[in-house]
């Protein structure tokens, strides 16, 4: 999953942004708003976390004009304000939670969890296709009920999936959720996890499906059957 983190406090963000990636979560990070709003008009993201008092753009202003572009994608917001006019008026011009400052990281991973479970409207932390099970909560999966043993970045490509199952996710969308801004993205490399997970699920009630010209789809097995 790829988060867009938009903070103009370096050392916070830094601070942040390391949690995240330990959490296996894909991060970029932008200082102002500007850049933020030229972001989420050319690069796609599973959520965004936005402080309000940033530079050249304000963190109310890049919230507005992604909604204005009917853009759906989840924000949370970060602010040193703790009213309850500030929390109240930020949700009401279309973010999705708001946290003050300070907080704790804990607290932060887990409202990350939740907005991310809504936006792929899964009702539980467990996802579950065929035999293959994946808890949003640890973000860990299992097969046939034990540990399924996978790299990170196929572990993340298979997050997208199971999340999406049923339905189809492009090579691009693959590509967006692996990959931050400074890294090259590569439709050779999505083709080589897909390849290894579909070895790694093989005898196994769930696999990948390729639709030529679309992209990838996870859906239970034949095998099911």
């Amino acid at each position: 999953m790829r988060i867009l983190l938009v903070e103009d406090n370096a050392e916070l963000a830094d601070w942040l942004a390391r949690a995240l990636r330990k959490e296996q979560y894909t991060v970029d990070w932008i200082a102002n708003g500007a850049d933020a709003d030229f972001a989420l008009r050319s690069e796609r993201y599973s959520l965004v976390i936005l402080d309000l008092a940033l530079p050249k753009l304000d963190g109310n202003e890049v919230l507005r004009r992604l909604r204005a572009r009917k853009d759906d994608t989840p924000v949370l917001i970060l602010s040193a304000n703790n009213s309850i006019q500030s929390r109240v008026s930020e949700l009401d011009q279309g973010a999705d939670d708001y946290l003050a400052k300070p907080f704790e990281v804990e607290e932060l991973e887990a409202r990350i969890r939740v907005l991310l479970r809504r936006a792929s409207r899964l009702i539980t932390p467990l996802v579950q296709c065929g035999d293959l099970e994946f808890n949003t909560n640890t973000r860990e999966f299992t097969l046939g009920g034990k540990e399924f043993a996978c790299t990170p970045r196929e572990r993340a490509v298979l997050e997208v999936l199971i999340t999406k199952a049923t339905t189809t996710v492009s090579k691009q969308a693959l590509a967006q959720s692996l990959f931050s801004m400074d890294e090259d993205v590569s439709a050779d490399a999505i083709e080589i996890y897909v390849y290894r997970l579909r070895k790694k699920l093989d005898n196994s009630r769930v696999g990948i499906v390729t639709l030529r010209g679309l992209g990838y789809m996870l859906r239970e097995s034949e095998r099911a059957a």
